[in-house]
């Protein structure tokens, strides 16, 4: 296990071209670049050193921009990057959501679930060769038969139920159904304390709400308990107990960094997240 308390130490890398030279014989003169073989040897050399595409997957309570910091670092060092979108209606469908995303982008790819999303990766990698590691951040990994609620209560700690304001609605086939928002005004407290006050307010504002039977559908899967994996501790979360993410976590024998950080961690510390999901890529894409 990894204690962050510093700061991040950025790494710069870059590349040395070469070109072949003219040959002059008598009244011909023969020049050009490397011939066929050697292109095709730089190619492939290329592509073996290609850095994986990494797909960030948001969880319940916000949206894709929660990831902008993190892909501001992974991009500036050279990472392919896509912000999946999340509907978080339900583990199952929400997989199936990311799994497109997944067969759609070619190559080694790492993937990284932030709360919810941690349910949604586990079910979507399962079966997904190409996906080389998973990254969990604040996150729940359940394994079959287990629901993200059901997880949250394995030990004290979550004031997420006082704070949330549900919605209920009829759908189309005349039977209700329930979204969960948190309340604008405990918004920063509950989910987002180390993050300044005005950028949680935005964020309270663009939250997006999660199907509260999202919340209760048991997992089917866990690709975890295939895959290598990394895991972002949160030590003053209030919507996961940090006492559930370590369970989690040594269950899975995933790496794990703890940070004294909020259940925002991917806002008020990217860089360390940022760092994370390098780690993982550079221990598992050669």
């Amino acid at each position: 296990m990894v204690s962050i308390k510093g700061g991040r130490k950025r790494l710069l890398t870059g590349a040395v071209a070469t070109a072949a030279a003219g040959l002059a014989l008598g009244a011909f003169v023969l020049s050009g670049t490397a011939n066929g073989a050697s292109e095709t040897a730089d190619a492939a050399g290329r592509a073996k050193h290609a850095k994986p595409t990494i797909i960030l997957e948001h969880g319940a309570f916000a949206d894709g921009s929660s990831w902008n910091g993190v892909i501001a670092d992974l991009r500036a060092d050279g990472y392919p990057v896509v912000a999946a979108a999340n509907p978080l209606r339900g583990p199952a469908s929400d997989a199936a959501a990311l799994r497109t995303v997944l067969d759609h982008v070619k190559g080694p790819k790492i993937v990284v679930g932030h709360s919810y999303g941690g349910n949604v990766i586990s079910a979507a990698a399962t079966g997904a060769p190409e996906v080389k590691a998973l990254v969990y951040v604040a996150a729940f990994l359940p394994a079959p038969g287990e629901s993200a609620l059901e997880l949250t209560n394995k030990y004290p700690g979550s004031t997420l139920p006082g704070a949330l304001d549900p919605v209920t609605y009829q759908q189309a086939d005349g039977s209700t159904a329930t979204d969960l928002y948190i309340q604008q005004d405990k918004f920063h407290h509950q989910f987002a304390a180390d993050v300044p006050a005005g950028q949680a307010a935005l964020m309270a504002a663009e939250q997006r709400p999660v199907a509260q039977a999202a919340l209760d559908e048991k997992a089917t899967t866990a690709a975890w308990k295939t895959k290598p994996s990394w895991d972002i501790i949160t030590t003053e979360d209030l919507n996961i107990p940090p006492a559930v993410q370590r369970f989690m976590a040594r269950r899975a024998r995933a790496h794990t960094t703890e940070v004294a950080a909020s259940h925002s961690v991917a806002v008020s510390h990217p860089h360390l997240v940022a760092d994370v999901i390098e780690r993982a890529a550079r221990a598992t894409v050669r």
